[in-house]
């Protein structure tokens, strides 16, 4: 379905209709921005609670065409759109943040790689590789374990591999796959930095947060990371805002780290809302989606510091009982100050359904009530 009112204020198109879109509306109604989303189906997250829904193919050029149509700026929940259709709009005349010329870095990871290198952002040893030999060669200058990526597509740990020898290599190179190796990085812990970049140059850049991984997929986010030297806080800074400046990021890029012995250094991109980012709602001045909406538009940026000494969030994952909404009650009772954020998705096992926030003063303290939240509601376990 699609409006036919009137607008008042700025329409931002969204290219997707997940999780990202749908909080996003939740940062546009007091802006009083109107958004308008590009779904595959009716019943995607974000398509159940806005208005002007479009749906369409996001690579097919004349449905995006059709779609951009009124809007101020066009942005994505995804990093799927082809990029040269991206770049027609933009020589069309429309605005696209970010546009194709830095997307790319999000969607090639070969080509992330290469641009990173070349300005010097800290990176592993890497190569594309076609053949078991190439890997063979690979491991020979870097050793074994060889981490092999999906030059395109992978997320959530889906097309990451760590091969401990020749033959898990062969494993992964016959999928016919183009393929990305890199060395394998010993990690103390995986970090995240969340900036925000405008069309004008401005910038700004979220407290440095512990990210938590099981099984590829991120479980719980600790703002600010616990214990990280301030020093190697602003270089993680640093390293983010120039990433978006050398390669013209507009609105937020996400990046993923590893802290090792010897430094940090730079694992993945998103330029988009993330996961890493949803503790912005309730944890700082201004939230995550805010701040993009504000960049996409050009705006001046919000202040992105936190509003809690520590801010703590988990993921909610599906697990076999769906009857989530029945134990409401209990967490709302338990702990009032725990927030609970739905994506209005099925439930199905190790699906990312919703997250929960608690903001707090003890880190020990937060990262209980959340846990304790988060597992009642997903099992109706008591931790």
């Amino acid at each position: 379905m699609s409006s036919t009112s009137s607008h008042v204020g700025p329409v931002v198109g969204v290219v997707g209709a997940g999780q990202l879109a749908r909080m996003m509306q939740q940062a546009a109604i007091p802006l009083g921005i109107e958004l308008r989303v590009l779904a595959n189906t009716q019943d995607e997250s974000a398509a159940k609670v806005i208005v002007d829904t479009r749906l369409g193919d996001y690579r097919d050029l004349a449905v995006l065409r059709d779609f951009a149509a009124g809007c101020d700026a066009v942005t994505f929940d995804h990093e799927h759109v082809p990029t040269e259709h991206i770049g027609a709009l933009t020589d069309e005349g429309v605005q696209v943040h970010p546009g194709a010329d830095a997307l790319v870095h999000a969607q090639d990871k070969a080509e992330m790689r290469r641009r990173l290198t070349a300005f010097g952002a800290p990176c592993p040893a890497w190569r594309a590789v076609e053949t078991v030999a190439d890997v063979e060669a690979f491991a020979a200058e870097n050793g074994w374990p060889v981490v092999l990526k999906a030059i395109r597509g992978g997320y959530d740990g889906r097309g990451v591999w760590v091969c401990d020898d020749r033959s898990e290599a062969a494993e992964v190179v016959a999928t016919g796959i183009p393929l990305l190796a890199e060395a394998f990085v010993p990690f103390q812990r995986e970090l995240a930095v969340l900036v925000a970049r405008s069309p004008h140059g401005q910038g700004v850049s979220y407290p440095v947060v512990e990210t938590v991984q099981e099984n590829g997929i991120c479980v719980e986010v600790l703002a600010p990371a616990p214990g990280l030297d301030p020093e190697d806080a602003a270089q993680a800074q640093r390293i983010a805002l120039k990433i978006a400046d050398e390669l013209g990021v507009t609105g937020l890029l996400a990046v993923e780290m590893f802290e090792t012995a010897d430094g940090l250094v730079v694992n993945e991109l998103a330029m988009r809302p993330h996961n890493s980012g949803h503790w912005t709602i309730e944890g700082a001045r201004t939230s995550q989606f805010e701040q993009h909406l504000r960049a996409v538009l050009d705006l001046p940026l919000g202040s992105p510091s936190l509003t809690a000494p520590y801010v703590v969030m988990v993921n909610l994952l599906g697990g076999d009982d769906p009857a989530i909404f029945k134990r409401y009650e209990h967490v709302m009772a338990h702990d009032p100050g725990v927030k609970m954020h739905f994506y209005g998705k099925e439930v199905r096992p190790g699906r990312k359904i919703g997250h929960v926030t608690v903001l707090g003063t003890d880190l020990d303290d937060a990262r209980a009530r959340a846990k304790h939240a988060a597992v009642y509601l997903t099992t109706g376990e008591y931790t």
